[in-house]
């Protein structure tokens, strides 16, 4: 499926549009829930994205704004469009947001962490300690299903055409140890063969860098191929669903926090550099096969990273 064309993003495109609709008919979202004999939070949750409309629904909220014809039609298309089940469907018990169908449209994504590796860069050990760290309660079974679907997700990377992805990380990630120094080995060499992918950069902000913007916490930018579709912050929470802005202001402030962060960051490759070593010093103190390598030489980083 091509980006920005997925059912997530439909399903957004179509609630903007029809909510610029009914304001250029001069109709409140209760004269239009009155009409249509819909309670006004039903017409509410349709224009903010968060419920699907149906063809039928989106067919009499069209004619009661005066839509006929061609533009009906084509507005109605894209709400069967939007109905659409996509992959991370069958991780519904995981996915409960709009986050991934957002993120597996995206055809750019900006990603600032201060902890953890972000979760497209994650190996499976590392994912799994971290949920199973914040979910001390789940079951066994429930973490194995949060990596599994951890793990789909990392497709992105590697579609065709892949997702253009920019992360920045703070330098502590590099050290904070998570499940032991061999599971830190593997997946910092895994971050070094990953930024080695044309379509993926990463960069790390030192710690001599002082403070900075993204010590407000982690977000992500996921922008968009269709002018039609604007730019989304997500904002990264662990007790809830997330935050979403879309306002843009907000957009623009979080843009200007990334630009900060970038230029606060080591040079891409001065950053791999770094990672590379942090991934040396712990295999060697796991003693874990290549632990000779106290330099490491980016040619073989492809294959150490395999």
């Amino acid at each position: 499926m091509a980006r920005g064309q997925g059912p997530t993003v439909r399903r957004r495109r179509l609630a903007s549009e029809l909510r610029r609709l009914r304001e250029a008919a001069d109709l409140t979202i209760d004269e239009v829930g009155e009409k249509l004999e819909c309670s006004a939070s039903k017409v509410s949750r349709i224009e903010t994205g968060h419920v699907g409309v149906t063809p039928r629904d989106a067919r009499d909220m069209l004619a009661l704004y005066g839509i006929t014809g061609d533009e009906q039609e084509a507005l109605v298309q894209l709400a069967r469009e939007a109905r659409k089940r996509g992959w991370w469907h069958a991780y519904n018990e995981v996915f409960t947001g709009t986050f991934v169908g957002l993120e597996a449209d995206a055809s750019s994504l900006r990603a600032f962490q201060a902890l953890l590796v972000p979760g497209l860069l994650q190996t499976e050990r590392y994912a799994h300690a971290v949920i199973r760290a914040l979910r001390p309660d789940a079951e066994d079974a429930a973490i194995r299903r949060r990596v599994a679907a951890r793990m789909a997700r990392q497709e992105l990377l590697s579609d065709s055409p892949p997702v253009e992805y920019w992360a920045v990380v703070d330098e502590a990630v590099l050290h904070r140890v998570v499940d032991g120094p061999e599971v830190m080995a593997e997946q910092l060499y895994r971050m070094v063969a990953d930024a080695e992918k044309p379509n993926v950069t990463v960069q790390v902000v030192p710690f001599g860098a002082g403070a900075h913007p993204g010590m407000e916490g982690p977000f992500l930018i996921m922008g968009f191929p269709e002018q039609a579709d604007p730019d989304v912050v997500y904002v990264d929470d662990s007790t809830s669903s997330g935050l979403y802005l879309e306002e843009p202001l907000d957009v623009r402030r979080y843009a200007l926090m990334f630009d900060h962060l970038r230029a606060a960051a080591l040079k891409p490759d001065d950053s791999v550099d770094l990672i590379a070593e942090a991934a040396g010093r712990f295999a060697e103190q796991a003693a874990v096969p290549g632990s000779a390598h106290t330099t490491w030489n980016r040619r073989n980083s492809k294959e150490v990273g395999k």
